[in-house]
């Protein structure tokens, strides 16, 4: 069916919401509008869906959300009976209709006659991987577009292990949810008895499993009660856990009130991305205000943690989720280490895009480096090979994008856990009569500096995927020489999961496919490009290494030179 023929046929069907025909009635006389809704679906791959919210196939609407949900009550059928009692737990950030979505997602799960755990407030993603884990569920729902602007919304599973569902399970899934061609025929019962709220000791017992994870009791004791760190939580669900947290450990906080209310149209900030300084303005403003130390801000679902601290002047900088990185890798093996702790097959992991300076700390602390593709999940996978087979013991994973664990407690990033870890860091830093800036500094100084960075190419309309997708492709078939001055010695092509190196020898990756090239450069810098799974952006990342910032940061303006002239030549 054209996608005009659906359109009218949605706007005619009487089990529409009167609410949404009105919708759909405004848009009758724009077709490019028409066709974004109803020319294709929205799709559901490893990490859930996420789309713009709004009436349609192709938009984050009850329909699409409780077509999935039906999906996954048909995947959990396939499992064994008490797999299947288990149940599922729910849980959604501050997001425009996520309180909606997660309860017409649970009325889904109980008509099929599935038991449902469903959050009676707002709770971040680490709070739910860890509930799925401490209920023992079969699997988890978060409602959250984690990161994006205000216009979307997103549905997010989990499997029994806490970490984002395997692709070997979402494939299954899907598959169920495919064969609902009638999106307005799944029905739920909200009122049945199979819906139980989540039981009060999840909140108790995952603020325990955190103050398990300190390292630097003495320094927080000592230095915790005159901190002063100034926290936003951008208006999501970050509030209560990490105020929580911190004021059970004994660290002062001081909160942007205006910015702890629970608003759907994050209306003090342009985007709730606390990779933004812009984002962490109002904190910054407090902190500088008080005169505080340091300035965090979450993101909507408390998955992702901005950090900006005072550098050598005295004026804030906000640290790329690269750099707040490297600090707490750092942090964290220094105080192990310096505590006798330091498990002897200690591993860390970290996405392939993350700064590449992670592999210089690793080995001089000798403990060994894996990468990930991009995305949490992979980092979850590690962790349960480890816990199977022994073989390493997971003391942090991170990604570029301000996602950082420390503990199994949760499968996926947790901005209270790093928000915890990183209030400790600036306390102890204090306690030894040093600073973040300055110890991040003494980083660079002993490892070489590394220039994180990374650009975004916005893509719209309906077929943004599959552009951003042909742009990668074309990569491929294109051999480069050099980016600026530094010679490229091995393309990755993670998509076939080979190495290629300048000689011409090849070698497996030996990790999760995906579309992505990946450029080694001379003297460990890198370039990549991939197409982001959760907006419709290509992402370019830099990580140039110099001896000084100032000239990794001349370096750098010869390396984007050389990508746009590669990127221009595949678009022409």
């Amino acid at each position: 069916m054209s996608y005009q023929s659906i359109y009218e046929a949605w706007l005619a069907d009487p089990r529409l919401a009167e609410t949404d025909r009105a919708e759909l009635a405004a848009i009758a006389a724009d077709e490019k509008e028409k066709e974004y809704r109803f020319g294709g679906e929205l799709e559901f791959g490893t990490a859930g869906m996420r789309g713009i919210i709004g009436c349609g196939m192709n938009m984050m609407n009850v329909y699409t959300v409780m077509r999935a949900t039906q999906g996954l009550a048909g995947y959990l059928k396939t499992l064994p009976a008490a797999q299947q009692a288990k149940g599922v737990v729910i849980s959604y950030d501050t997001r425009r209709n996520s309180a909606l979505f997660a309860r017409k997602a649970a009325g889904v799960l109980a008509r099929n006659g599935i038991k449902v755990y469903l959050f009676d407030d707002v709770h971040p993603v680490p709070m739910l991987s860890y509930a799925v884990r401490y209920l023992g569920t079969a699997a988890g729902i978060m409602i959250t577009a984690s990161h994006n602007p205000k216009e979307y919304n997103g549905y997010k599973v989990y499997g029994e292990d806490g970490a984002q569902m395997s692709p070997e399970a979402t494939k299954v899934v899907v598959s169920f949810i495919d064969r609902i061609t009638d999106y307005l025929s799944v029905t739920g019962e909200e009122d049945s008895p199979l819906i139980l709220p989540v039981p009060r000791e999840v909140d108790d017992t995952y603020i325990e499993a955190l103050k398990k994870l300190t390292l630097s009791q003495e320094a927080v004791a000592k230095c915790g009660k005159d901190l002063k760190l100034v926290y936003t939580p951008v208006h999501g669900s970050g509030y209560v856990p990490v105020t929580r947290i911190l004021k059970e450990l004994g660290i002062n906080v001081t909160v942007v009130q205006e910015q702890t209310t629970k608003d759907t149209e994050f209306s003090t900030v342009k985007v709730p991305n606390p990779e933004f300084k812009e984002t962490l303005s109002m904190g910054i403003a407090l902190a500088d205000k008080i005169d505080a130390d340091v300035v965090f801000g979450t993101d909507p679902d408390s998955d992702r943690l901005g950090v900006a601290v005072k550098n050598g002047e005295g004026e804030f900088v906000a640290l790329s989720g690269n750099q707040v990185g490297i600090l707490l890798l750092d942090y964290i093996l220094t105080r192990l280490k310096e505590e006798n702790a330091l498990p002897a097959n200690a591993a860390v992991v970290k996405s392939f895009v993350t700064t590449g300076m992670a592999k210089a700390i690793c080995d001089d602390f000798g403990v060994a480096l894996f990468e990930t593709p991009v995305g949490f999940k992979f980092i979850g996978e590690k962790i349960k090979e480890w816990e199977a087979d022994g073989s390493h013991t997971f003391v942090f994973g991170f990604e570029e994008s301000c996602g950082y664990l420390r503990g199994t407690h949760a499968r996926d990033k947790d901005a209270v856990v790093a928000s915890m870890l990183c209030a400790e860091m600036v306390c102890y830093y204090t306690y030894i009569g040093k600073t973040v800036w300055g110890r991040l500094q003494e980083i660079y100084a002993k490892y070489g500096y590394v220039l994180d960075k990374n650009e975004s190419i916005q893509y719209a309309g309906l077929n943004a995927m599959k552009e951003m997708n042909a742009v990668v492709d074309a990569l491929k078939t294109v051999d480069v020489k050099a980016f600026g001055s530094f010679p490229v010695e091995a393309v990755r092509d993670y998509s076939a999961d080979v190495r290629r190196a300048a000689d011409g020898t090849t070698q497996p990756l030996n990790i999760p496919k995906c579309n992505c090239v990946y450029y080694e450069l001379a003297g460990g810098s890198f370039v990549c490009v991939r197409p982001s799974g959760t907006e419709p952006k290509l992402k370019i990342y830099y990580s140039v290494k110099a001896p000084t910032e100032q000239a990794a940061q001349e370096e750098l303006v010869g390396v984007k030179a050389s990508v746009q002239q590669l990127l221009d030549s595949v678009k022409q």
